[in-house]
């Protein structure tokens, strides 16, 4: 199919967008908590230690969540685009991921390496004592090139604020294998069976690898999993709505399951525990499909807040960790009073909302619809040398 007779986009889903929001917004906490603990924050007056600790330390759950919705979405816009896997078009389909991932992706890592170069240490590659030394430029090109987790299995926590992008290279892989899938197979069933061996396959690779958090976390097969979960989701959301009373309460089970889950923790449930997390997300994936959203939750100023969290999470993750790395050359990390605690959380939040905001706004949005545009006019060119002009330009992609 021609990228030039690719249907207009849909509108954002607002399920989609709370459950990126969410995600995002733990993964914030878990980094913030990681450099200045809440444990001994105000918040320990009104809440249970054991809560706080719960909430904070199990943001990788997040991450899971995120794979998940990486998945549903993509395989949810590739059957619309081409109208069946096997037809997904290889070079529209890279065309598309490379636009929206790369050019953002080129900046943040330009902007960690420089602050590194001018001596601020959570920006650093720093050699930890019996592990290998890495230089800048071996750590950007396994970014880049999407290897960054294998990386850090064979050098350990040496870049803070590189190293949080290990979940990227999970996902370009799973990017670039998803298309090959789908026009090698061709046949539905089959593309289905891989999915089926990645979600086998991942609490198997977790229990081998149970004690190591850099391989049970951060492994590719560690994670594939997730993410077939959110493909399936997309598949069966063609079948199921799970409307009516049956299909909530199902949901409602899915949402608990994944936060007793996340509750409960990562430690002691290293094998399992993500793929409930995964399962329970995908459950309410297949309910966001054709999803009434009630008035009241269209107009909640806090889901609100977490739809436009989950609407620019991906400028988030990458430029959130660069706040909190200049806050730690200010007050080092373990070092600040507790009262300032919740102050610098908020401020830690706001100001990387700011720079999210603008970057998406001012950079990675323009840059996203120039770089779709162009290359979908050259394709269309090639294929179509009589045809001049531009395509309609989608928003808002997965």
């Amino acid at each position: 199919m021609s990228l030039l007779s690719d249907p207009p986009a849909p509108p954002r889903n607002f399920r989609v967008d709370v459950l990126r929001g969410m995600a995002i917004a733990l993964v914030l906490v878990l980094h913030f908590h990681l450099s200045y603990s809440l444990l001994d924050s105000p918040l320990a007056a009104v809440l249970p230690a054991v809560f706080i600790k719960s909430v904070a330390v199990n943001g990788n759950y997040g991450v899971t969540m995120f794979f998940v919705v990486s998945g549903y979405l993509i395989t949810s816009t590739t059957l619309a685009r081409y109208g069946s896997l096997g037809n997904v078009d290889l070079r529209g389909f890279y065309a598309f991921r490379f636009a929206r991932i790369v050019p953002c992706l080129v900046v943040a890592l330009a902007v960690i390496v420089g602050l590194g170069l001018l001596g601020q240490p959570a920006f650093m590659n720093v050699a930890k004592p019996g592990w290998p030394e890495v230089g800048y430029p071996v750590a950007v090109l396994s970014v880049l090139t999407f290897w960054h987790n294998v990386l850090m299995q064979h050098a350990w926590y040496f870049n803070y604020a590189m190293n949080i992008y290990w979940s990227l290279s999970v996902e370009e892989v799973f990017y670039l294998a998803f298309p090959l899938l789908c026009f090698g197979l061709k046949r539905q069933w089959a593309i289905v069976a891989v999915w089926l061996v990645a979600i086998v396959a991942g609490p198997v690779y977790r229990s081998l690898h149970a004690s190591d958090e850099i391989y049970f976390m951060y492994g590719y097969l560690a994670c594939f999993d997730a993410v077939a979960f959110g493909c399936c989701a997309a598949l069966l959301a063609q079948r199921f709505s799970l409307g009516g009373w049956a299909g909530r309460q199902f949901q409602l089970a899915a949402a608990c399951l994944v936060a007793v889950t996340y509750l409960r923790g990562i430690h002691g449930n290293e094998v399992f525990g993500f793929t409930a997390i995964a399962a329970g997300t995908a459950v309410l994936l297949v309910g966001a499909r054709n999803e009434r959203v009630p008035a009241w939750a269209l107009k909640s100023r806090a889901l609100a807040g977490l739809r436009w969290l989950g609407r620019h999470s991906y400028e988030l993750y990458l430029f959130h960790i660069v706040v909190l790395g200049l806050m730690r050359g200010v007050v080092a990390r373990g070092a600040m009073p507790s009262e300032w605690k919740l102050p610098a959380m908020v401020f830690f939040v706001a100001v990387s909302v700011a720079v999210a905001w603008g970057i998406a706004r001012f950079y990675s949005e323009p840059m996203n619809a120039w770089l779709r545009r162009v290359l979908s006019v050259g394709r269309a060119n090639r294929q179509n040398p009589g045809i001049r002009g531009s395509t309609d330009e989608r928003g808002n992609q997965a």
